[in-house]
């Protein structure tokens, strides 16, 4: 007898996203065909653009994925005619196109289009582009329907990722239960050996495995090689014999890849919700946590553990922090992020600074400890966006748009609804998500790498773009730059030292050449002599910044067009 749980998944499995991808170029068609399939939904070729319309009224798309330039005809005339047909005038219209001309872009955007997403673009990016579409159509034309029907995924049936984030929202009034974060090892060995298509199938049928150990508990996918479960009925003391109990179950369990049987190993990172937690973010972040460590251990499974007590903070400065955030006191300062290969866009990196009692101007690295440790960043890091989007907001209204790089922490970021805040007030300011670029510490990312996650895929529809800064080669590191839908790479400043030793100036020649290699644009940052934008320039740099270009001011000014370095 089924279940309404049951009845459910099915109705989702036999509805998956439906995506018709109009593209003359046979490669990039069966590129992007794959990596939708490979994702769940049903992808549709069509590649002679004269029979869009015919195939259009049969196949009646979720989504239309449109290559812009094609023989005979444009994306943008395509979009005109699905928009006067008044059974798909709602129905998204995505480019996805190499060409990068800004204002072919407000083109195909004025023609009707939803999104425009430039190649080379990174399978994750393209799904979640994808994804996030779909869903708002969906849920636009399906005000009436139950909630549940659209919870699940339409191929393994598990929760989607925001309605299990919702699920533990809920809970955590309780301080019940508790969350797990799984995590299938040697992902990108097994991406690389057997494509994505393969590994996308191995992950659907570990998604499928997990959902039956854990029973009756919720679990959703959560990145590319992790998943997030959710019990509401354990204590402490069974949480880490249940984290064997999934560990072991995929582990023991055999995964086919069409030619042979894989077994599949994990980690599981796991936090109680008897801790006591603000929000689902908090939490998330909590099981990442548990989970780094958890790779370092034998076992392969560890418990989150709160921080002892804080570090004693400078009480001058947390008091003139305190009264910053309630009053006056928090500045910005500007430092131009200039191409060494010349042009006239603007673009900015945003500095904090604290106005300090006795009129000095403190640096972010001294008072962001302090506030950390207060729990003051999510104020801080608020009022520096808000103000960022303001400034945006004006120079786009006197006709001299900027580009502004803001830093923002991880666990900002990853509080509920941040995510919906700042797309509404892009929206709001009329602000192009592309003139925001949201700085991320590798040290952070490291460690809070689910959590950007979410928040960064989230974005991706908005436009907003993402910096990895602080980089430096690493293992972990170098898969950041593959996980995560980033633009740009900000360097470590240790690659602007004078003389730059050797190791150094190979290791540099190596990131930025991989980071070329993903698509990424690469940023130099405190360089303070002519010599050390030698090298970088050398080594491939695609930007700098310090005070050889400029200082760092309060005044959002800068000559970009006659700039020479």
């Amino acid at each position: 007898m089924q279940t309404g749980e049951d009845t459910t998944a099915n109705n989702a499995l036999a509805d998956p996203f439906r995506i018709m991808i109009v593209e003359d170029d046979r490669s990039q068609a069966m590129f992007a065909e794959a990596i939708l399939r490979g994702a769940g939904m049903a992808p549709k070729v069509v590649a002679v653009p004269e029979q869009m319309m015919a195939i259009l009224e049969e196949f009646d798309p979720d989504l239309v994925l449109m290559d812009l330039h094609m023989p005979g005809t444009s994306g943008s005339s395509l979009t005109v005619q699905i928009r006067e047909h008044p059974r798909f005038s709602d129905v998204p219209v995505v480019f996805l196109t190499g060409d990068q001309d800004p204002e072919r872009k407000m083109e195909v955007l004025e023609s009707g289009a939803d999104d425009y997403i430039l190649k080379p673009v990174r399978p994750r990016h393209l799904i979640a582009a994808v994804q996030s579409r779909v869903r708002r159509a969906r849920a636009a034309q399906r005000k009436q329907a139950p909630a549940a029907e659209l919870e699940r995924h339409p191929v393994t049936g598990l929760y989607t990722r925001p309605a299990l984030m919702q699920k533990l929202g809920t809970q955590l009034p309780s301080r019940t239960g508790g969350v797990l974060l799984v995590e299938v090892g040697n992902a990108t060995a097994l991406r690389n050996g057997y494509g994505f298509a393969v590994f996308e199938n191995l992950m659907n049928d570990a998604g499928r495995h997990l959902g039956k150990i854990a029973s009756s508990h919720a679990v959703a996918r959560l990145s590319d090689n992790a998943f997030l479960v959710v019990v509401a009925d354990l204590d402490h003391g069974q949480m880490d014999a249940y984290a064997r109990t999934l560990r072991d179950g995929l582990g023991y369990h055999g995964f086919s890849t069409g030619e042979e049987t894989l077994r599949l190993r994990s980690t599981v990172g796991h936090a109680h919700l008897g801790h006591g937690f603000d929000d689902a973010g908090s939490v998330l972040s909590a099981v990442e946590e548990a989970a780094r460590e958890a790779r370092a251990l034998p076992i392969s499974v560890s418990a989150y553990a709160p921080a002892e007590k804080a570090p004693a903070v400078d009480d001058t400065i947390l008091r003139e922090l305190r009264a910053a955030v309630d009053g006056e006191g928090l500045q910005l300062a500007f430092q131009p992020v200039v191409a060494v290969a010349g042009g006239d866009e603007a673009q900015f990196q945003v500095l904090l600074r604290l106005q300090g009692s006795d009129g000095t101007e403190r640096f972010a690295g001294e008072f962001i400890p302090a506030a950390e440790s207060a729990g003051l960043m999510p104020q801080l890091d608020r009022w520096v966006m808000e103000q960022s989007l303001v400034l945006m907001q004006r120079r786009r209204a006197e006709g001299r748009p900027v580009r502004l790089f803001v830093s923002q922490s991880p666990r900002t970021l990853g509080q509920d609804n941040n995510a919906e805040w700042l797309t509404t007030a892009l929206q709001r300011a009329g602000i192009d998500g592309t003139s925001l670029v949201i700085d991320l510490r590798l040290e952070d990312a490291l460690v809070h790498s689910m959590l950007l996650r979410q928040f960064c895929e989230q974005m991706v529809p908005a436009g907003v773009q993402f910096c990895l800064s602080q980089y430096r080669h690493g293992t972990d590191a170098d898969v950041l730059l593959q996980q995560l839908p980033l633009g740009y790479v900000r360097l470590s400043a240790e690659f602007a030292k004078n003389p730059l030793p050797d190791n150094l100036r190979d290791e540099m020649r190596e990131v930025i050449g991989r980071a070329h290699r993903l698509g990424l644009q690469v940023i130099g940052q405190a360089v303070e002599d002519p010599q050390a934008a030698a090298a970088l320039w050398m080594g491939g740099i695609d930007f700098i910044q310090g005070n050889l270009v400029k200082r760092a001011e309060h005044a959002l000014e800068f000559d970009f067009k006659h700039a020479t370095l």
